[in-house]
């Protein structure tokens, strides 16, 4: 077997590969549409087809239960804001200014995945498979909290402010300002520190 064959062999698989994740990209992505326009009540598999303009056999391909393309969804939105977070928490800038940022914007540009994702959080309080994902933004809080303090009062209290201002900038409908959300974070740490 020559180089050359093994390429041309690996060549197919990688295009199939390909695909299936633009598939199920495609998929997730017609299930956030649904979620943000109906509400995650109007998510099945036959509404996500049509969205995404494919056969209700092929969502039920790529995700067998309502609950796995659910867990899809909630993941790809909770990913970003995971890697968002690490990048806070790795960096040498202040946390506490991106965090803010990254909050300010679920009233702006990112309104619209803010929504998605808490609509899906909302949702596991129902459905206990999602709360493992639906964990994570709490769970990256506070790791970032912990960059701050030690005190553990202080950290669940500083993720629960998180996510009480994430719901006030959702509900009031504008975006946020970074300076006095991040006035307001500090404010929360502030008395560990002293």
């Amino acid at each position: 077997m020559t180089d050359e064959t093994t390429a041309a062999e690996q060549d197919p698989v990688d295009g199939r590969t390909l695909r299936g994740r633009r598939r199920r990209a495609q998929i997730i992505e017609a299930t956030l549409t649904i979620v943000l326009r109906e509400g995650a009540s109007g998510v099945t598999h036959r509404t996500v087809a049509k969205e995404a303009g494919i056969t209700t056999s092929l969502t039920l391909y790529y995700f067998a239960t309502l609950d796995d393309l659910l867990i899809a969804a909630l993941t790809s939105v909770t990913d970003a804001y995971t890697h968002r977070i690490r990048q806070l928490i790795d960096s040498e800038d202040d946390p506490l200014d991106g965090l803010a940022h990254l909050i300010a914007e679920s009233g702006g540009p990112g309104r619209e995945r803010a929504l998605a994702e808490r609509e899906l959080s909302t949702l596991a309080a129902r459905r206990p498979t999602l709360r493992p994902v639906a964990r994570r933004w709490r769970d990256n809080v506070a790791e970032l909290a912990r960059t701050q303090t030690d005190d553990q009062d202080a950290i669940v209290a500083f993720v629960a402010l998180t996510d009480g201002l994430c719901t006030a900038i959702l509900l009031d409908d504008h975006e946020g300002d970074p300076d006095h959300i991040r006035a307001v974070l500090s404010k929360a740490l502030s008395a560990t520190r002293s």
